[in-house]
């Protein structure tokens, strides 16, 4: 489904003005000196991973080819532009009929990435690729960092259900596109109705303690929610004392309660007492939900703990410290002329202080040891080794400028759980060190 054939609240008539200015400084120039044309490759990659993550996850190709699709400069657009005075009448004519037209190879969404894999291939004229560097950057750094923080919190949960509750931490557009990030890195639900609309992720939310507060009495406010909501609901039992909460839950709805949602304190401590006093009352069904600045590290040391699922919030849509990947978008070849057929030539910047690139239209692949566990990213240009043909990891995302690799978000989410498993076991551990395994240039 083309989301944005769907006219929600959250779009925007174009994304042509997710864009910083000099894309515009350059097209005009590019333009007038006869070079826009020609045709150019651009890829997007990133030179390390956040400091002390093992792999990184790409997340938001499916927002990307949305964005992508829906970069048209309509009479609005033009007119601001012209209004502001950005560009010349030239360079505005040009823009009105704008149309990607070229093709976007990338690893599929929920693949896991490295430094310097090359995770998205933009081909086409110079004047078209260079327009979309900032919507592609700001979608893939953000959507990568939540879903990275989010498979590491997978990861840590142990098979333990998780929810994104972060939609009051973030920019109400981001929230969308975090719990989307968070979906794919293996979250399960969201509390955000406007990403359960959009994408179609569970949503999931009963009561906050201003419903408890409301009421005259903690027995009043859970009576009202379980004749509203019936026995399997989620009672909040930290409002006042979490002993005598668990009690009147229990007494309230019966061992078909199901489940209590602690939120202070010392987790660890009140998830076993809260177990213990459940199963004692008979609720040996009843759930245990445990929220409250949880990270990867707070979920870790819970392992141990009788908790049944985690709702987490700030640092999920924070990236857990690291809320951007640090992605660039670099022309890595162009033709020397505007004839189609003029071969490409290998272009990088040469630069010191951590910021040389690589030239060359690459392709990259995974090798596997001997058990099918990955042991290096391998990046190269020209042709593919025969024993890495079947190990590539870029796909066509776009052909001639149709989207031709849309998916559900299931898939992508199953990807990366595939992924994550396909990598060396250090790869989920959460103590500092490099990337899992090493990129190797060919």
């Amino acid at each position: 489904m083309n989301t944005a054939d769907l006219g929600l609240p959250v779009d925007v008539p174009s994304t042509a003005l997710f864009t910083d200015q000099y894309e515009f400084t350059m097209l005009q120039a590019a333009l007038k000196a006869g070079t826009a044309e020609r045709r150019s490759v651009f890829e997007v990659f990133t030179r390390r991973l956040p400091e002390g993550r093992r792999y990184g996850v790409v997340a938001g190709t499916g927002r990307v080819l949305d964005a992508v699709e829906n970069f048209r400069f309509d009479a609005g657009v033009l007119g601001f532009l012209r209004e502001q005075h950005i560009v010349d009448e030239p360079t505005l004519q040009w823009l009105s009929r704008y149309r990607f037209s070229g093709d976007i190879w990338g690893y599929p969404e929920g693949e896991v990435y490295f430094p310097g894999s090359p995770i998205i291939r933009v081909e086409g004229t110079f004047a078209e690729c260079v327009l979309l560097e900032t919507v592609i950057l700001s979608i893939l750094n953000h959507d990568s960092a939540i879903a990275a923080a989010a498979s590491r919190m997978s990861a840590a949960a142990g098979g333990r259900r998780l929810i994104e509750m972060g939609a009051r931490r973030t920019h109400e557009l981001s929230a969308v596109a975090a719990a989307r990030a968070a979906y794919v890195g293996g979250f399960d639900s969201t509390s955000d109705l406007a990403a359960g609309f959009r994408y179609a992720i569970p949503t999931v939310g009963t009561s906050a303690h201003a419903f408890t507060l409301l009421h005259d009495s903690e027995r009043g406010a859970f009576q009202a929610q379980v004749d509203s909501l019936g026995r399997g609901t989620t009672l909040l039992v930290d409002t006042y004392d979490v002993a005598e909460a668990v009690r009147t839950a229990v007494d309230i709805a019966g061992p078909e309660l199901g489940a209590v949602r602690i939120d202070s304190g010392d987790l660890l401590l009140v998830a076993h007492r809260v177990r213990q006093q459940l199963d004692e009352l008979g609720a040996v069904d009843t759930k245990i939900v445990v929220t409250s600045d949880l990270d990867e590290y707070a979920i870790a040391s819970l392992a141990a703990a009788p908790v049944d699922a985690y709702g987490v919030g700030t640092q999920l849509v924070t990236g857990s410290g690291h809320p951007t990947c640090s992605m660039v978008y670099k022309l890595v070849a162009r033709a020397r002329s505007t004839d189609p057929g003029a071969p490409l030539e290998p272009v990088a910047k040469k630069s010191l202080g951590g910021k040389m690139s690589v030239g060359g239209r690459k392709w990259a692949a995974r090798r596997l040891d001997a058990e099918g566990i990955a042991e290096a990213e391998v990046v190269g240009v020209g042709e593919v080794p025969a024993e890495l043909a079947e190990r590539q990891l870029l796909v066509e995302l776009v052909k001639g400028g149709d989207v031709v690799a849309r998916e559900p978000l299931d898939a992508a989410r199953a990807r990366h759980t595939a992924a994550r498993e396909g990598l060396p076991m250090s790869a989920i551990q959460l103590s500092r060190g490099e990337a899992v395994i090493p990129t190797e240039y060919v």
